[in-house]
């Protein structure tokens, strides 16, 4: 994929807003997201496309509520239309096929929940893909790009990068950590889907790419996590989601997701749901 570094897309983002993001000829043209889980499946791409902006939801406590967009709440029996985002410059090619992510990354647990469909076939799930993440660790730093937040420590190029295989509800689970910040992006997880591919011992080789996207997360509860430890050892600048380049105030429809608290406490984790829709012609 790209080999810029950490400060390209600094400057990328601060200098050219829409750099990151698909030309808008062919950015709604094949991914379409929604929120909560495998609901959607079924005929209900006949009732149309309909955007995100469908309600508001509010968070009155962020360690015990479910969170949807703070712009717009995202209905589970609709399949919307939203933009391919390009992956930036921290992909990594083969990416290990496992569950948990964390390998020694200290932070607050996420459990994703990550459903595909299939735009083609009236949003029914899209079995034996791949969907893979990526994010930085609670400094900023991304494997296999350390050093790009100002931050020394060990890279060994696969912390905080892997996927999972759908199962037939169209289902990857993955667990891993909130992601930290760094300077020109509000906190976010890159994420790409792909199909047709061999699984080898611990990764993957072929397949086609069918979606380029990122996932953001609640503001609020991200402003309490970002204060805590391991995060608030990163210093650096933080931008918010109302200031990202790429995040579009569409709610789920521009990859927010929903989020269930694990405990009482923040420290104590979130389960993380979205359901994304693909165009596999």
């Amino acid at each position: 994929m790209t080999g810029n570094n950490e400060h390209n897309e600094q400057l990328d983002n601060t200098n050219q807003p829409g750099r990151h993001r698909r030309d808008k000829g062919v950015q709604r043209r094949r991914v379409l997201i929604g929120g909560g889980t495998a609901a959607v499946v079924g005929g209900l791409a006949v009732a149309g496309f309909a955007s995100a902006d469908t309600g508001s939801s509010s968070t009155t406590d962020s360690a015990t509520s479910t969170t949807a967009s703070p712009q717009a709440s995202a209905s589970s029996s609709v399949c919307t239309l939203t933009a391919e985002v390009t992956e930036g410059p921290y992909s990594l090619d083969g990416a290990l096929v496992r569950e948990d992510i964390r390998e020694d990354k200290e932070g607050v647990e996420v459990q994703y929940t990550l459903t595909v469909v299939d735009q083609d076939n009236d949003c029914a799930p899209l079995a034996d893909a791949l969907v893979e993440i990526w994010h930085c660790d609670s400094l900023g730093e991304y494997s296999g790009f350390v050093g790009g937040n100002g931050h020394t420590e060990e890279d060994n190029g696969t912390f905080l990068r892997g996927g999972q295989m759908t199962d037939s509800n169209g289902q990857a689970g993955i667990t891993s950590i909130w992601p930290g910040h760094y300077v020109s992006r509000a906190v976010h997880v890159h994420l790409r889907v792909h199909t047709d591919v061999t699984l080898t011992d611990d990764s993957y080789t072929g397949g086609d790419l069918i979606h380029t996207g990122q996932l953001f997360f609640d503001p609020d509860i991200n402003e309490e996590i970002q204060a805590i430890s391991p995060y608030s050892d990163n210093t650096t600048k933080e931008t918010s989601l109302a200031d990202d380049t790429i995040y579009d105030d569409g709610g789920a429809s521009s990859g927010l997701l929903t989020l269930t608290a694990l405990g009482s406490s923040v420290s104590d984790g979130y389960k993380a749901t979205l359901t994304m829709g693909v165009s596999t012609a």
